[in-house]
């Protein structure tokens, strides 16, 4: 059997491709709580739709795309400008930083790691580059910002640019 593509949401391709790489770091433990996208779900459908109807017809088209687990060395290349790649390496960052998935776990996990290292590579940033993003995310989180609110937010404030 076929696997057939979903249409791609209503959304440009720039957010698309954001909202791709996002969803491919929260993959990354093979983990993808259905909690945590709700709740992406709502934030970005209110961020990229103008009214309820728009949002409710958006999160499904979104949900759709979320939920596929596509490798990253297929996304990175789709992510054109320095800004984009420094946004992609701060949120990928932020993502495997989120949670773990037991209490005795720690936040990030030998697959996240790995993901995070993958990531990297595919956006050849030089290692003081990486060192100054992570420390940056971490600063940030220690501000008391949930993941989705700094996802969220980053990717107005990136919009508008």
């Amino acid at each position: 059997m076929v696997l057939q593509t979903p249409p791609p949401p209503s959304i440009s391709p720039k957010q698309m491709n954001l909202l791709r790489v996002i969803a491919a770091m929260a993959w990354a433990d093979s983990n993808l709580a259905d909690d945590e996208v709700d709740v992406m779900l709502d934030r970005f459908s209110a961020m990229f739709a103008a009214d309820a109807p728009q949002q409710q017809a958006l999160r499904k088209e979104m949900r759709d795309y979320l939920m596929q687990n596509i490798p990253l060395s297929e996304l990175i290349p789709k992510i054109q400008t320095a800004a984009e790649r420094e946004l992609v390496l701060r949120l990928g960052y932020e993502v495997i930083c989120s949670s773990a998935r037991t209490p005795d776990e720690s936040k990030v996990n030998a697959e996240e790691a790995a993901a995070f290292s993958h990531l990297v590579e595919l956006l050849g940033f030089a290692p003081e580059t990486v060192q100054q993003i992570q420390t940056d995310a971490l600063s940030s989180s220690d501000l008391g910002e949930s993941l989705v609110d700094s996802l969220v937010r980053r990717l107005e404030d990136f919009m508008q640019t």
